[in-house]
């Protein structure tokens, strides 16, 4: 009975060391104060809002523009722009849009504004180039139905020499040994003819 009582006394003890530990490291780790404060005070502040803008104009070959794009950002989250190309049926489409943070709002405007007109410098800078591209057109064009075999360097000669005195010679040995085969087939058929015996 004693030693129930003592076992009794021990177990509530333990329990009560337990639970007294439990409240001093609940009270020590309490980070919540920490938490609060990251919350209140940002360590770093947003960069400040960067502007842009752009646009260019392109197109498949020299001198033609079948799709263009400008776009303008003021730096808050708010971009304006639009874009054209040529559809498949030949007609210009032109896409104006403003993206913001209720998302992507396009508009399609059946009747672009004219394309920007170059500068002189532009216009000056495109005539050179065009004038260029139509010199070196010119100096690799040819008369129709003409056949163009280009030179053989000094190197390649000598390694299309070399390959052909390789090839004859393979074809060389190949011919000797098929006639060898061809003579060892007509020796072997000559010993395996049947012998007929004639009846006296």
């Amino acid at each position: 009975m004693q030693h129930n009582l003592l076992f009794a006394i021990t177990i509530t003890w333990t329990f009560q060391i337990l639970a007294f530990l439990l409240l001093v490291s609940t009270a020590v780790c309490d980070v919540s104060h920490l938490v609060r404060l990251q919350q209140t005070e940002p360590s770093t502040p947003p960069p400040p809002p960067k502007p842009y803008a752009f646009g260019y104009a392109a197109g498949r070959f020299p001198g033609h523009i079948d799709r263009t794009h400008s776009e303008v950002s003021d730096g808050s989250g708010v971009v304006q722009g639009s874009y054209s190309y040529v559809d498949p049926r030949h007609q210009i489409r032109t896409v104006e849009y403003i993206a913001d943070k209720d998302g992507f709002h396009p508009v399609l405007n059946k009747n672009p504004p004219p394309v920007p007109s170059d500068t002189p410098t532009v216009a000056a800078a495109k005539n050179r180039h065009l004038a260029k591209f139509a010199e070196i057109a010119n100096a690799h064009a040819f008369a129709p139905g003409t056949v163009v075999v280009p030179v053989d360097s000094v190197a390649v000669s000598r390694a299309k020499d070399k390959h052909f005195q390789l090839f004859q010679k393979i074809a060389e040995e190949h011919a000797r040994l098929a006639a060898l085969q061809e003579a060892e087939n007509l020796a072997s058929e000559g010993t395996n003819r049947p012998i007929l015996l004639k009846e006296h």
